[in-house]
């Protein structure tokens, strides 16, 4: 029988797509006031099928809403989506650059880091991003 860790980890693998998807659908409209499919092609640098399969998905499981040849857009539980996601990968960012990594690698590493991290580490995290590295271990 599977443990816990790896439960959450295959859960956590899981909901990536969806949450990369829905933050880059963000983004692009926050920039350009719309997201098309070809937005998500290029930022993800996949195939046509790609993006409409998991647009699909997304459609799906109530994160979008679209047409064919239309925009596509966030429903309500779409943007808490993202905007959670987001947040997660400001806070791990922010921290790894707070432990001295460069912005590079800091943006690189937090883009898998975000999907991964507990609610008690990212927690920790922003304790340390607000109150400062604590004197010793709790």
């Amino acid at each position: 029988m599977p443990s816990k860790t790896y439960q959450r980890i295959r859960s956590d693998h899981a909901s990536e797509v969806a949450e990369d998807y829905v933050e880059a659908i963000a983004d692009a409209i926050t920039e350009r006031g719309v997201c098309r499919a070809i937005d998500l092609v290029k930022h993800f640098a996949v195939t046509h099928a790609t993006v409409n399969n998991t647009i699909g998905r997304l459609q799906r499981d109530g994160f979008v809403v679209t047409e064919p040849y239309q925009p596509i857009e966030l429903t309500a539980a779409g943007k808490r989506l993202a905007t959670q996601s987001r947040r997660r990968h400001e806070i791990v960012e922010s921290f790894l650059r707070r432990m001295g990594v460069s912005a590079a690698t800091a943006a690189a590493d937090s883009e898998g880091i975000e999907h991964h991290v507990s609610k008690e580490t990212l927690a920790a995290m922003k304790r340390v991003l607000t109150k400062g590295w604590p004197s010793e271990p709790s």
